[in-house]
């Protein structure tokens, strides 16, 4: 058989989104099309949270500020973020990727890793299956997406990178050392800027010099993702898809608040928010914690305390510790952030009685809320002082999952 069409030993895919908050809104609303559009965190977000591709080509940059972005290009056009409505779309494509193979590791919101190993005989080459891949994004979602494919995931995420946007990049196994010899080491992921600096100190600027090194330096100084990395710089990463996901082991749920905050009464609005944010994603998936951290960020850092709890899934109770930190923790300063995590997680059926306690009163009337919420909206019932919570809408939290506890729009 022609080298060209032998099967990989090893075949993996990185699907890679093109801008794809942007493309979604200009999916939804056709007179966006052609035009520099940014999507920021609500109406009264300051940052570009990501831009469409003609914003980039004028020079607009994720992470920059909305006003920058409007004077380099005067046609910009602000559009608020829609997390419920990308995290859909992006379930659409998860669901149809897992159609050309069970082995999918979703990488993020918009990335996605495919082991095609075992697809082989049944979708053809690798090559074949780029372009089933691509072509399955686009009757899922109406989006475009680059591909990389290889034989290792290092190798196929940086070519996937290779052709944006709408790119198919094919590296075969054996040529990956080749490819990735002139790369900067910097353009692995994995490879951030202390690892990057420590490794052009010792002559290693690109993955091709890395070889130089030898990989017993780096697995002493970051052990085994040091040792990785060795070998993915030189298209060897051993690492596999990784398909299960455990339950997160603490939730958390944090939001800015005006610059040097010190009104008590809009930091109690802002915490009995988080608490019940908290509260109501435990009771979702029948989860209670016995430890709760609780801070504010202050222009010295943050300032706050962790506290033991009889076993609870309650806002209310979240908020009597919030208020005891403030109490005695908080000096009147001026506060940035506000945040409130339960640390331990533990399922209800699993937590034992103590001493005979109770579920609390209050458990019914949160499961009366529940239910309201569930079906017309979060909080469109909730505590009277949330009537004025921030009016800054959810993001997407970075474990973002289609399915189960990591479905998580903050």
């Amino acid at each position: 058989m022609h080298r060209r069409h032998r099967p990989w030993e090893r075949a993996i895919c990185l699907v890679d989104m093109n801008a794809f908050f942007a493309s979604i809104e200009q999916l939804d609303f056709p007179e966006l099309r052609g035009r520099p559009i940014g999507v920021t965190n609500g109406k009264r977000g300051s940052c570009v949270i990501t831009c469409s591709y003609e914003a980039r080509r004028l020079g607009i940059k994720t992470g920059m500020r909305l006003k920058e972005a409007q004077r380099i290009a005067p046609g910009f056009v602000q559009c608020p973020a829609r997390p419920e409505r990308y995290a859909a779309v992006s379930s659409s494509i998860m669901a149809a990727l897992g159609d050309i193979t069970p082995d999918i590791e979703i990488f993020s919101v918009d990335e996605a890793f495919l082991d095609v190993t075992h697809c082989q005989r049944l979708w053809g080459h690798p090559t074949l299956i780029a372009r089933k891949v691509k072509q399955s994004v686009y009757e899922s979602s109406g989006l475009l997406c680059s591909v990389g494919m290889s034989g290792d995931k290092t190798t196929s995420k940086y070519a996937a990178k290779q052709n944006k946007p709408n790119g198919m990049t094919i590296i075969p196994p054996d040529e990956a050392a080749e490819a990735l010899s002139e790369a900067p080491v910097t353009d692995i992921c994995g490879i951030a800027r202390g690892m990057g600096d420590y490794l052009a100190a010792r002559g290693v600027i690109t993955c091709g010099q890395m070889g130089q090194l030898p990989i017993s330096v780096l697995g002493q100084r970051w052990g085994n993702i040091g040792r990785r990395m060795w070998l993915a710089c030189q298209g060897r990463d051993p690492s596999t898809i990784i398909t299960h996901v455990d339950p997160p082991k603490s939730c958390g749920r944090g939001k800015v608040v005006p610059p040097e905050t010190k009104d008590r009464e809009t930091l109690e609005i802002y915490l009995l928010h988080m608490c019940e944010k908290v509260a109501a994603w435990m009771r979702q998936y029948n989860l209670q914690t016995t430890v709760l951290s609780v801070g504010v960020r202050a222009v010295g850092g943050w300032v706050g305390a962790k506290y033991r709890l009889l076993p609870s899934q309650d806002g209310h109770t979240f908020m009597t510790y919030c208020q005891r930190m403030l109490d005695e923790e908080w000096q009147g300063e001026g506060i940035w952030q506000v945040q409130v995590t339960a640390v331990k997680l533990v399922s209800k059926q699993d937590q034992g009685e103590l001493f005979g306690w109770q579920e609390p009163p209050r458990a019914k009337a949160n499961h009366v809320m529940d239910d309201i919420n569930h079906r017309y909206g979060e909080f469109a019932l909730c505590p009277a002082k949330m009537l004025n919570r921030s009016t800054m809408p959810n993001v997407i939290s970075p474990s973002w999952k289609p399915s189960g506890h990591r479905e998580n729009i903050l």
